[in-house]
């Protein structure tokens, strides 16, 4: 039975990720830095079958906490055959307005952080030829006002993980980046709620990490942007 690591897998795009998983006779480990999040996204995760899910308190700007979370993966479940690097913040504004501490956690966030997971999962996925997916955006491509953090840390994310990418193919490591437009998640402290119907919905993200895990290994889509249908 297959692992997969996922980070920010309390709530939103990674719980559905975790989800669509366990139902498809995966383990998974998830961290987030909510231990109330973890625990109930673990009793949810347990519920479809039980024993299939453990979770950490883990920042994914700390090194060492993602390491330690990794090896207990590892040791609970015998393997690790991926690693979804989910987690991610969003803070907006001019540079005018943009908070140097603010600015700090979103690039120490979505980019340092994709790093540490990936430096801590590594030898791991040598082991199973295993996949990294990095969770990028339509900003890692699309500038707009008010985005200079979180364009700097997407553009510099999608870099990062296309270069990974020509590195691990040496270890037969797949490597993909999946960029979402709008989703209905709480990212940003939105609620979701009836008017987020137009919006992608996780669900249809899990699906998309779930297809590219199961796709033949001769083929890597390496790069996949997705759109809601019918933007309002």
């Amino acid at each position: 039975m297959k692992t997969a690591f996922i980070t920010g897998g309390s709530k939103g795009i990674g719980y559905a990720i975790a989800d669509i998983l366990v139902r498809n006779n995966w383990k998974v480990a998830i961290t987030g830095r909510q231990p109330k999040a973890i625990e109930a996204a673990l009793s949810s995760l347990n519920a479809i079958k039980k024993g299939s899910a453990i979770g950490f308190v883990a920042d994914v700007r700390n090194f060492e906490q993602q390491q330690t979370a990794v090896n207990k993966t590892v040791s609970a479940f015998g393997q690790l055959d991926a690693l979804i690097a989910n987690a991610g913040v969003g803070f907006f504004g001019s540079v005018e307005t943009m908070d140097v501490k603010l600015w700090h956690e979103t690039i120490d966030t979505n980019l340092t952080g994709v790093f540490y997971s990936v430096k801590a999962c590594y030898e791991a996925l040598k082991k199973s030829k295993g996949y990294i997916i990095t969770m990028g955006s339509l900003a890692g491509t699309n500038y707009f006002a008010g985005g200079s953090s979180y364009n700097a840390s997407k553009f510099g994310l999608l870099g990062f993980t296309q270069a990974i990418m020509l590195d691990a193919r040496a270890h037969q490591i797949k490597v993909s980046t999946i960029m979402p437009g709008s989703v209905s998640t709480h990212f940003n402290d939105h609620t979701p709620n009836e008017q987020d119907a137009w919006k992608i919905q996780p669900e249809d993200i899990g699906k998309i990490v779930l297809d590219l895990l199961t796709m033949n290994p001769r083929t890597l889509p390496s790069k996949i942007e997705v759109r809601p249908s019918l933007p309002k």
